[in-house]
């Protein structure tokens, strides 16, 4: 939110406060609090009607500082997010005899200056960050004919009503001459924040504008620090849009929170972002197999999904997921968690025969009842529902006529929803794909009576969190897996996610991959996408691009709305396009599942952008066409109708994975490519753990594995493989030495190594 009219002044109907000095500060364990009055205290006089802000600087995790701003807090404290990692005891408070301190956190410290000019400032291995300093924490009161916008909170943006906040707390934090900001959730536009304005709040907008299904308020900079706001309502980001010079956000309210993250590189910010917030669970290995739907609104039934499955086997095109779309219940109903009995006669019959086709089963939800729904008069009498604050059931016609929420703040509600769940799993459904959650008003009271400007983000965090305790329980751990659509931070605890409505263009396929590289800047490990587009039917051209796209990505699912994604229904090349990237990605399953595993384990995105994984490229800063598929695959989808692209390869020796060709690096190359192929190359020094299966993406890696070792400098390097079922993890050392190389490995036998 802007709040100034440039320099001097500000908008109409605001009322700005800021903090002007330390006036003290004292030291607390390992914490230190200020006080920061709103003028500069010349005499005893000035601390008279005079509103102070209070500052309290602590750290949670090592190289992670908490910082903390109040106004008034006889409200109470404002919940935050659900830290899982947050630990007390962190972090030394030295103070010094100016009456300054300093609270140090591993590499990361925090200074705190006496007196006036206001001075908190940032540095990481004894390099400056960031600082806030003159007119960077304000406290603003808006009167009602302010000339601002208030977001989407005050001008009931995406049909959610709700009351136009008088008060708001705002930070502004230094941005460095070439220094760029990256994150702030799954968006579409330029993957380089600077010069926007970021609402976040989930709205369900499609890929084609500034709105987001999947909102972080976490961003992180090239200079080696991420910063992330603990506020799970509506946050207003102005990144060197109000300021220039700064990044500024805020919150409507009395309270705000933010934890400055060092690095000091994109994937150690992101490692401990992650320990804060939560990491990915471990997912089954065949997810990362194609997935098939009937799409949306297409007509089908058993004989329709028979045709299409049978038609992939005719084709040797390995499916190893078919996902059925809103339609296998009844229109109307939905949910009602019932199959559709005039086109499902025998749900449970039918589950059994795809899994005898060796096939996992996937049907797709959304937390809505609709009126219809013979579970709505349950819901409803029981409490499970939102409510109006005057107790009625809250209901709209959008999308399910007068449909309901499910209220999950209720425990009730949410054992009620899990319970049908649990029912389908019994029939025999494996995974869930958790649509919308992102429509969520603010005219309603919930059960646990927190506030509706909060729950708006948090809503579907606390949905999917529900749908996924249903498949860990029932599946077992590493077994569970969802197909979800909104987020909010925390959301990457509960993979996989996919990056909603797009259209079905080369531009829509653009913007997808952007979405999917702000959302891996922003701590989301896996991530998928509408192979071939959303709406519409996208040309064979458009469609076999995709494919290639989607298959060199974490997860990859063929996915339309009013028309088939079946590769036939384009042309045969789409088919034999299918076919050849499905092979190979599930060749590269020892090398993909690995790269799952250091999600799992360190948060590390498996799709990388190339910001994150070349920090020290200044060529890459913007890039956003290209990206690092794990460690040491770089992928640079087509978007072309004649093949063109402009692919950046950096310094090194680069190896083309499909032709073996050798291309040093440091500079863009021009290449054409015809459909069977893409830019697909290695990094130097890279040993790849290649399988010797290419029909499932759930065999023995180790059975017949190929160790592909690349051009590199001498000396060891060390790669694990990990067995998808037990989690065994078996090393492998390889030694270049004088153009000679060995490669040994302690536990494994029946593995071959090859030089590439």
């Amino acid at each position: 939110m802007k709040f100034t009219d440039g320099l001097w002044q500000m908008r109409p109907g605001v009322t700005a406060l800021y903090a002007a000095e330390a006036h003290d500060i004292w030291a607390e364990g390992r914490a230190f609090t200020v006080t920061a009055p709103t003028t500069v205290i010349r005499r005893r006089g000035d601390t008279l009607n005079r509103p102070v802000l209070s500052l309290r600087l602590s750290s949670p995790l090592p190289d992670v500082i908490r910082v903390r701003i109040d106004h008034h807090v006889g409200g109470g404290e404002a919940r935050g997010f659900d830290l899982v990692g947050a630990e007390d005891g962190h972090g030394v408070v030295e103070t010094d005899d100016a009456g300054g301190a300093t609270l140090t956190s591993g590499a990361l410290s925090a200074t705190m200056t006496p007196g006036a000019p206001w001075n908190l400032s940032f540095h990481g291995d004894g390099r400056p960050l960031t600082s806030s300093g003159h007119k960077s924490i304000g406290y603003f009161r808006l009167a009602d004919d302010a000339q601002v916008d208030r977001g989407p909170v005050g001008n009931a943006r995406g049909g959610t009503g709700g009351p136009r906040s008088s008060v708001h707390l705002a930070q502004q934090l230094t941005l460095g001459v070439g220094e760029v900001v990256y994150g702030l959730g799954e968006r579409f536009g330029p993957l380089v924040k600077n010069g926007q304005t970021v609402e976040i709040w989930n709205a369900d907008g499609g890929t084609s504008s500034e709105q987001a299904y999947k909102n972080v308020p976490f961003y992180l900079t090239n200079r080696g620090y991420g910063v992330f706001v603990n506020h799970p309502g509506h946050v207003s980001y102005e990144i060197g849009s109000e300021a220039v010079q700064r990044a500024q956000f805020s919150v409507a309210g009395e309270s705000l929170e933010y934890f400055v993250i060092h690095g000091p590189t994109p994937e150690r910010i992101i490692e401990r972002y992650t320990a804060l917030t939560g990491r990915p669970a471990r997912l089954p290995a065949w997810s990362y197999g194609l997935w098939l739907s009937t799409s949306f609104t297409t007509a089908y039934d058993e004989r329709t999904v028979t045709s299409f499955i049978d038609g992939m086997a005719e084709r040797d095109l390995p499916l190893s997921v078919f996902h059925f779309d809103c339609f296998w219940m009844r229109e109307f109903n939905w949910c009602d968690f019932q199959w559709d009995p005039r086109v499902f006669p025998d749900p449970e019959g039918m589950l059994a025969r795809l899994h005898a086709k060796d096939l996992r089963v996937c049907v797709w939800i959304n937390p809505y009842i609709g009126q219809r729904s013979p579970l709505f008069a349950e819901a409803a009498e029981r409490g499970f529902l939102l409510r109006r604050p005057d107790g009625s059931v809250w209901q709209w016609d959008l999308w399910q006529a007068g449909m309901g929420l499910v209220d999950f703040t209720n425990p009730g509600a949410t054992r009620w929803f899990q319970s049908k769940l649990r029912a389908l799993q019994c029939q025999g459904v494996d995974a869930f794909k958790t649509d919308f959650g992102e429509r969520i008003p603010l005219d309603v009271a919930y059960f646990d009576d927190s506030t509706p400007e909060r729950m708006h983000n948090l809503y579907t965090h606390l949905y999917n969190t529900a749908v996924f305790e249903v498949l860990q329980e029932e599946r077992g751990p590493g077994e569970a897996v969802l197909f979800a659509r909104s987020a909010t931070a925390g959301g990457q605890r509960l993979p996989v996610h996919w990056g909603g409505d797009t259209g079905s263009s080369y531009a829509s396929m653009a913007e997808t991959l952007r979405g999917g590289l702000s959302l891996a800047f922003s701590g989301f490990s896996f991530w998928s996408h509408d192979i071939g587009g959303f709406e519409g039917t996208p040309d064979p051209g458009v469609f076999k691009r995709w494919v290639a796209f989607g298959l060199m990505s974490s997860h990859s699912r063929l996915h339309g709305s009013s028309s088939y994604r079946v590769p036939w229904a384009f042309d045969e090349e789409a088919v034999e396009v299918t076919r050849l990237f499905t092979k190979l990605k599930l060749r590269l399953m020892p090398y993909l599942f690995q790269a799952g595993v250091q999600a799992h384990e360190r948060g590390t995105p498996v799709m990388r952008p190339m910001a994150m994984a070349f920090p020290g490229d200044r060529n890459v800063a913007y890039l956003d066409t290209q990206y690092m598929l794990g460690p040491d695959l770089l992928v640079a989808p087509v978007f072309t109708p004649d093949g063109t692209v402009e692919v950046y390869l950096p310094d090194g020796t680069w190896t083309n994975y499909l032709t073996g060709e050798r291309v040093e690096g440091g500079g863009w190359r021009t290449e054409t490519h015809g459909f069977t192929s893409m830019p697909i190359y290695v990094r130097e020094g890279a040993v790849l753990p290649v399988g010797a299966t290419d029909d499932r993406p759930d065999y023995d890696y180790l059975d017949g594995l190929t160790l592909r070792v690349y051009p590199g400098p001498d000396g060891e390097t060390t790669l694990t493989v990990t067995d998808h079922a037990s989690g065994e993890a078996t090393p492998f050392t390889v030694t270049r030495s004088g153009g000679e190389v060995s490669v040994s490995s302690p536990l494994a036998s029946g593995w071959t190594w090859e030089l590439a």
